[in-house]
């Protein structure tokens, strides 16, 4: 494994010196885990299965989130505005995971799973970033756009190997881009980063494939630990992160967009909380859900799922609105916003 950040180079680099890479392409841990499954069968399914509630029959509420009172809250937070985009506070500094601000997770914003909701926030209402923390090349957790109009406000970015370059390759200035390889890090002011691993893959064409890395995130501060899952199927490497780098105050684990045919490379919500149990979380907000329709189950069905696994043994969870911040330390929020029936969205507490 390469020992060393660094910002990116120009020009694609071939070997990266990484125990994840050979043969032109990196690879999980566990080599028996399929990269994207069954994707044939997916796609018949996808084309022929009946399904029910892939999408809202009424617009999801989201809470409108205004920067003034923003600031005027203390501590550190989290605030989820779609999918795996989540804005963090820790130790005073903003962070963002996984920025996609388009109206669609595609190569083309003509076609391809359209948002259900608006972030609460506009890109341009963002606070200053004190980085922007990507786990893979996705189309819904990478959309170019938003990430070139970050780089514009000399936005840096933290990305696995080979994202950066891409990046780059974008035109975003190799000076704001440092990769890393799973368990390196990088001091952020007074945030630690580190580049943990994960059960995925990765590639944005059909000739591109696991051409870059995927990772989850540690993000350490002084009053709290945040870990970020990325994608990942389950895998022992949840208890590595644990050990390492554990408790967490918060864990943001991927819970939606599973099936049965790509079991290695996402999680169910069973999985999602036991990935929780193993990273020694003190609450868990399930992500990666609620804005795009990638998968056969009912849109809802995560939030169900994970809530009544998470009360066999009174984990933590806490699933608070769209746009509502949720600081750390603090009460969890369960408002069960996507129960509420013909959009009229009555709001309790559990």
């Amino acid at each position: 494994m390469s020992l060393s950040v660094f910002s990116c180079a120009q020009t694609p680099k071939r070997d990266w010196g990484s125990d994840q890479f050979r043969e032109g392409r990196f690879h999980n841990a566990d080599a028996t885990a399929t990269a994207g499954g069954n994707m044939g069968r997916v796609l018949y399914r996808f084309l022929f299965e009946k399904r029910v509630d892939p999408v809202p029959q009424a617009p999801i509420p989201v809470q409108p989130l205004d920067r003034t009172k923003l600031d005027e809250q203390s501590g550190d937070l989290a605030v989820r505005l779609g999918h795996s985009t989540v804005l963090l506070r820790l130790s005073g500094q903003y962070f963002l995971t996984d920025p996609v601000f388009g109206e669609r997770a595609s190569p083309v914003q003509w076609a391809g799973p359209k948002r259900f909701h608006d972030s609460p926030i506009p890109l341009e209402g963002l606070p200053t970033l004190a980085g922007v923390i990507l786990s893979h090349d996705h189309y819904d957790h990478l959309d170019k756009a938003t990430a070139l109009a970050l780089a514009e406000r000399g936005t840096p970015f933290y990305a696995p190997l080979g994202v950066g370059q891409r990046l780059v390759r974008w035109g975003v200035d190799p000076a704001q881009v440092t990769e890393l390889d799973w368990w390196q890090s990088v001091q952020v002011g007074s945030v630690k980063l580190v580049a943990t691993p994960a059960q995925h893959f990765s590639g944005r064409s059909l000739s591109d494939s696991n051409r870059t890395l995927w990772a989850s995130w540690a993000l350490l501060g002084e009053e709290s630990r945040v870990f970020f899952s990325g994608d990942s199927g389950y895998f022992d490497g949840f208890a590595e992160i644990g050990r390492r780098f554990g408790p967490f105050d918060l864990t943001l684990v991927e819970t939606g967009a599973y099936d049965e045919d790509w079991p290695d490379i996402h999680m169910s919500p069973e999985q999602s909380v036991q990935a929780h149990r193993d990273l020694n979380g003190r609450v868990m907000i399930p992500i990666h859900n609620s804005t795009f329709d990638l998968a056969l189950h009912a849109w809802y069905e995560p939030m169900e799922r994970a809530l009544a696994e998470a009360a066999r043994d009174q984990q933590v969870l806490s699933l608070p609105m769209i746009g509502e911040p949720l600081t750390l330390g603090s009460a969890p929020q369960i408002s069960h916003w996507w129960r509420a029936p013909e959009g009229e969205w009555a709001l309790s507490q559990p």
